[in-house]
């Protein structure tokens, strides 16, 4: 029910001359049988309709007030000083700025400061023939490889390598400008009357079906095989072949190596089936040493199996696994 404005002034006075603050004190007394004083804000102000009266019990006040029978003393000079041979936190030095110098920093949104250069290797769309280079390369390290694949990844030392590609390039098939330059110097001597003595040139020999043909005819005398050739069935059964045919053969690294040699972008086995009395020497020792590496170890290469090389983070969990594994085997022994 609403009250009119003449009723919540009467009110209101009737409130007012209830609070009056000496009968209030003396009840008080009466009831709790102990001096009691009222704050000095409701002494020293005019009370309020809606706000109550605030009382203080003058006995318990005074116990607040009192100081501790044991006051805890506050700890000396000699406590708060570092113990001996404890250095003392280094005092930061002020930084002095200059007034003729301001600063201004660096705003990075939109047509402000260009930002700091990093490495974005990590957010780069690679072609998708990196990508799946890179995945091959992943998963033949975690799929388990069977011996016929694995042996490819089995390469000539660097050493014995350099050796061997030096001399393939003594017998680098001609490029087509000499061969242009031969055959007008043999088409002169045909015009002029002359009888042109055509000696076959000793070069190496390259062309997969070409190189088979020769192993098959017991004329190589050495077959190169490149690591990377893909498909990898192109030349997976060759190594049996030279086995077979008791012809000694290596892996090395690059079809795009063996290319250089022959003037080619790539290529996937090279031969050679003869060398210059004045190379017969270092060629014994090459074929030497290849034998020793591929052909006399072929036994022990087709029955080793490659892969199944996990992760960083596999790895760990195998190494947490197997050490809980351990502890439990030791703590059953004991």
């Amino acid at each position: 029910m609403k009250l009119s404005t003449t009723q919540t002034n009467k009110k209101h006075a009737n409130y007012m001359t209830f609070l009056n603050v000496r009968p209030i004190r003396k009840i008080l007394q009466k009831v709790h049988k102990r001096p009691i004083s009222l704050s000095r804000r409701v002494q020293n102000q005019p009370t309020h309709f809606y706000r109550p009266l605030k009382i203080i019990d003058s006995s318990r006040a005074a116990l607040k007030s009192a100081p501790a029978e044991n006051p805890i003393p506050p700890p000396s000079d000699a406590a708060m000083a570092p113990k001996k041979g404890v250095k003392a936190p280094a005092k930061k030095k002020e930084k002095v700025s200059n007034p003729l110098f301001e600063k201004r920093p660096k705003q990075f949104g939109i047509g402000g400061a260009l930002p700091p250069k990093k490495d974005l290797s990590r957010f780069v769309k690679w072609p998708k023939v990196v990508r799946i280079q890179r995945q091959r390369r992943i998963l033949k390290q975690r799929l388990k490889v069977p011996p016929a694949l694995n042996q490819f990844t089995k390469t000539l030392d660097k050493n014995l390598a350099t050796n061997l590609f030096k001399m393939l390039l003594k017998y680098r098939p001609e490029d087509r400008a000499a061969k242009k330059e031969r055959l007008l110097k043999r088409a002169q001597a045909e015009a002029e009357g002359k009888t042109v003595e055509v000696k076959k040139p000793i070069v190496v020999k390259y062309g997969l079906n070409h190189v088979t043909y020769l192993i098959e005819q017991n004329k190589a005398q050495l077959v190169v095989i490149a690591h990377d050739v893909d498909p990898i069935e192109l030349v997976v059964w060759l190594p049996a072949l030279c086995r077979k045919m008791e012809v000694p053969y290596c892996i090395v690294k690059g079809k795009s190596r063996l290319g250089q040699i022959v003037h080619k972008k790539t290529a996937s086995v090279l031969c050679l089936t003869s060398v210059k009395n004045e190379d017969k020497l270092e060629f014994s020792k090459i074929l030497e040493a290849i034998k020793m590496n591929f052909n006399d170890k072929y036994d022990e290469l087709r029955k080793k199996w490659g892969g199944g090389i996990m992760g960083s983070k596999s790895q760990a969990k195998a190494k947490a696994r197997q050490k809980v594994l351990d502890k439990e085997a030791a703590q059953r022994m004991s």
